[in-house]
């Protein structure tokens, strides 16, 4: 079993006969998401930028021509236990929308003694520690409340939205009726999901 290390790009063997990812066949790499200039996810509407190293492993298989793709959880760095800039951010956003937003990130909040949080991308963020879970928006008509693993909830209400490999989020408008009990549920959900993928690394 060969394997390659990925580090923004950059790749090294870690022993003989490994190669490059960028060398491997286009429809593998199309696959698997190896295409250069990878990014972890950020919500919607945002801008993309690294918010820490992400490091990915690709394990290629020789003889049977296999490849296994395990990317370790996504860490932001500076999460905090009170960020004084999401109450800034909430101040900003005092408007209907915002008073959404700000109800459902206080319920990400209060999901444990371990949630941090931090502004990123300009918009409040919930982790563990420095896993991230959950964030909310703000957007012209609308309020998102957003899963950094939103793909992998259950989601028998059908709250969901997005097509990612791994973010969702559900929509939230001024005067139009929420599945306040559902979207609950999703957020407790997210968090026991990033404990466990936290604990079993």
């Amino acid at each position: 079993m060969a394997r390659v290390h990925r580090w923004r790009g950059r790749s090294r063997a870690t022993r003989k006969g490994c190669f490059r990812v960028a060398d491997e066949p286009l429809a593998i790499r199309k696959r698997y998401g190896l295409t250069p200039g990878n990014r972890p996810f950020v919500p919607p509407g945002t801008t993309s930028q690294w918010p820490t190293r992400v490091r990915c492993y690709v394990s290629v298989d020789l003889g049977k021509s296999g490849v296994v793709m395990r990317t370790e959880l996504l860490r932001f760095v500076g999460a905090v236990e009170r960020d004084p800039a999401i109450d800034a951010w909430m101040k900003q956003h005092s408007g209907e929308l915002g008073a959404i937003a700000h109800q459902w990130f206080e319920s990400m909040r209060k999901c444990g003694d371990e949630v941090r949080e931090l502004l990123h991308d300009g918009c409040p963020v919930a982790c563990l520690g420095d896993a991230p879970f959950g964030y909310v928006n703000v957007f012209t008509s609308h309020a998102n409340v957003g899963f950094f693993h939103g793909a992998a909830l259950p989601d028998p209400a059908h709250l969901l939205q997005g097509t990612g490999k791994s973010m969702r989020h559900v929509k939230l408008r001024p005067g139009t009726a929420t599945n306040t009990a559902a979207l609950g549920r999703l957020i407790d959900t997210a968090y026991s999901d990033i404990k466990a993928r936290v604990e079993n690394g």
